[in-house]
């Protein structure tokens, strides 16, 4: 008896032990399958330029995970938040997102974006590694919801051509805000039409980094009211208008609505602009730009400073594969992808210490001015309004511009208003 009951036990152990084998066989050929299933997420970009630099990591990580394949789709500037938008409301958006500091806070406080803390709790990215700043262009309520991509800052490009031809030397790091406009006196030709500098009524490309430069500021430290009525930030911008008006070594708002600084620029009738870093390809592949042009740090203020921004990578929080967007967010974070996008020159690396391989990517111009304004770069003034703000502050400057009014006579009327915007908002 006692040894049929000692079979019994043994054979129950038996079972068991083979029930267990397969339970793990299973497992493991779950996770197999898991691995091996065949995944494609969808990428958006809106800069044709730097689709090349952006397809180069996604094959770099397709080689890595074999089932995970990266389709880059570029969508035009002008309709990609359109399209981004009624994607996101419908559900289809692509599950990688290229994310602008302009939106960033309507699609984080909207529930659009995937909450990345996980990525970063966990390792695969550590904030640390990227320029101060950036990071913070994409955070709500204390939390990533982008990781970010890269810096752009604004320089000043000029024509070495005209320069030659009118006698003027080429602007460097000694430059101040008297050599600039002696500079542009010099360049301007009107039986030519011919301008030494192309002013605009925006933000980013015209008058916030000489705002800097001159200690003025538009919004308070902690973002949550407009300063533009601040002396300094009114005689940087009556400063600025003034190429226009009463210099005239720019032309009119009205000819850069029909022809902007770039377009001014590449045609050789403005012999300088202050634009941006992520204009390196564009005038590289354009014959004329890559030919007679060049590029320098901004002239000096009472300060040095530039106005300096940055874009990040984010996940659509409806992503069907959110798994393998994070892995793949997670490489283009890494260092290796920073130095994919670097070496493709695609834009300066966000992630500190690679901008060499960029620089090293344009040697037709001296971008490394871009790189040396790194280092006093004011990050552009945000807050959860800053669209509605800023659409305001264009719209009633543009009196200024035209010459109807003088900066001093139409900022406390504009800080007013982006008060109101920013106080609705909050």
């Amino acid at each position: 008896m006692k040894l049929v009951k000692r079979l019994g036990i043994v054979l129950l152990i038996i079972v068991m032990l083979g029930l267990t084998a397969c339970g793990s066989g299973n497992d493991t050929k779950s996770s197999e399958e898991s691995k091996s299933k065949e995944v494609t997420l969808k990428f958006a970009v809106w800069d044709t330029s730097e689709a090349p630099g952006m397809k180069a990591i996604a094959e770099a990580f397709h080689e890595q995970n074999s089932n995970v394949k990266v389709d880059v789709e570029v969508i035009p500037w002008d309709q990609y938040w359109t399209k981004m938008e009624a994607a996101s409301t419908g559900g289809t958006a692509p599950d990688i997102i290229t994310m602008h500091s302009n939106e960033s806070y309507r699609y984080m406080s909207n529930g659009v974006l995937l909450n990345l803390k996980d990525l970063v709790d966990r390792g695969d990215v550590d904030l640390a590694n990227y320029k101060e700043g950036i990071s913070e262009l994409y955070t709500y309520k204390d939390d990533p919801y982008a990781i970010p991509k890269d810096v752009s800052m604004i320089a000043l490009w000029y024509n070495k051509t005209l320069f030659d031809e009118a006698g003027v030397t080429y602007p460097d790091n000694t430059w101040t805000w008297d050599t600039f406009l002696d500079a542009a006196k010099k360049l301007t030709n009107e039986e030519k039409g011919i301008y030494g500098y192309a002013a605009i009524n925006n933000s980013q490309d015209g008058y916030n980094s000489f705002v800097f430069q001159n200690e003025g500021t538009i919004l308070n430290a902690d973002r949550t009211e407009s300063t533009f009525d601040n002396p300094n930030t009114i005689d940087a911008v009556q400063w600025y208008v003034d190429l226009i008006n009463k210099e005239k070594v720019s032309p009119t708002i009205a000819q850069t609505d029909e022809n902007d600084p770039s377009s001014m620029f590449q045609a050789g009738h403005a012999a300088m602009i202050t634009h941006g870093s992520w204009m390196a390809n564009p005038f590289k592949e354009n014959e004329y730009t890559r030919d007679n042009c060049d590029v320098a740090v901004l002239p000096q203020g009472k300060v040095r400073a530039a106005q300096m921004n940055g874009l990040g990578y984010s996940i659509f929080a409806k992503t069907k594969h959110p798994e393998e967007a994070k892995d793949f967010l997670a490489f283009m974070a890494s260092e290796e992808g920073n130095k994919i996008q670097a070496e493709n020159g695609t834009a300066i690396p966000a992630y500190e210490g690679l901008a060499e391989a960029w620089v090293a990517s344009y040697p037709e111009f001296n971008v490394q001015a871009f790189v040396d304004e790194i280092d006093y770069g004011v990050i552009r003034p945000f807050n959860n309004a800053t669209i509605k703000w800023e659409t305001l502050e264009t719209e009633t400057l543009m009196d200024a511009f035209t010459g109807k009014a003088q900066v001093k006579d139409i900022a406390a009327k504009l800080q007013s208003g982006m008060n109101d915007i920013i106080k609705e908002a909050q």
